[in-house]
């Protein structure tokens, strides 16, 4: 169906995170329940996605679910769907599978959940590139880590970015693997990737530390 579902990685096992909380005597968090203008790292993603042009956000979860739902069920969007990993213990690729094998629309938006400082015009500006590629088929356009237009590598990238979910259910069908060796022999393969600039540094901040999450703070402080 044409149109553009996003999917939202948030499945991970939260690894890192618990450590530094627990090494600095802290309270074990699920860092996507850490709050930013007092709304939880995983609702600030969502509802940021949800000011796009997109048609449905599905949310893929996986360990600690149980700890997500409540947050997730206070947003109010009939274009929000939760959906959980068969099998919790997966790697990144099979999460992003799933959530694309469950999607209704042509083109997939994918984010991951600790990406809170990606700007909803870095979302649409990711999905307008692609909804006017002469082949958008097989064509990935991703947030740039560096250089940006076409890419002849996808070295260093990853989420967020966005393509026809053909591609996806062919590239990842049967890999237990991080998404960039994937988008790396997607390239190698014939597939056009285009880089979008990013709007700020910020946008390029995953929170897997807890350093990582303070810098955000301090830096949306300046803003």
């Amino acid at each position: 169906m044409k149109g553009i579902s996003c999917i939202i990685t948030a499945a991970g096992k939260n690894r890192r995170m618990r450590e530094d909380l627990q090494n600095k005597g802290m309270e074990i968090r699920h860092k996507l329940l850490l709050e930013i203008n007092a709304d939880p790292i995983i609702n600030f993603t969502v509802k940021k996605a949800l000011q796009t042009d997109l048609n449905e956000c599905i949310v893929v979860l996986g360990h600690f679910m149980e700890e997500l739902y409540p947050a997730l069920n206070d947003i109010q969007d009939s274009r929000l769907r939760m959906i959980e990993n068969p099998e919790v213990d997966v790697e990144l690729s099979q999460t992003l599978l799933n959530g694309v094998v469950n999607s209704k629309y042509d083109y997939c938006l994918c984010l991951a959940g600790d990406q809170p400082t990606v700007t909803k015009k870095t979302m649409q500006n990711l999905m307008n590139h692609l909804l006017n590629s002469p082949e958008g088929e097989n064509t990935i356009s991703i947030l740039s880590r560096g250089k940006t237009g076409y890419l002849d590598n996808a070295l260093g990238l990853g989420m967020p970015f966005a393509c026809h979910s053909s591609l996806l259910k062919r590239y990842l069908q049967d890999e237990e693997d991080n998404l960039n060796p994937i988008l790396r022999r997607m390239v190698s393969d014939g597939v056009s990737l285009y880089a979008i600039p990013e709007q700020n540094e910020l946008e390029l901040v995953n929170i897997n530390r807890y350093d990582d999450y303070l810098k955000v703070l301090k830096m949306l402080k300046k803003k």
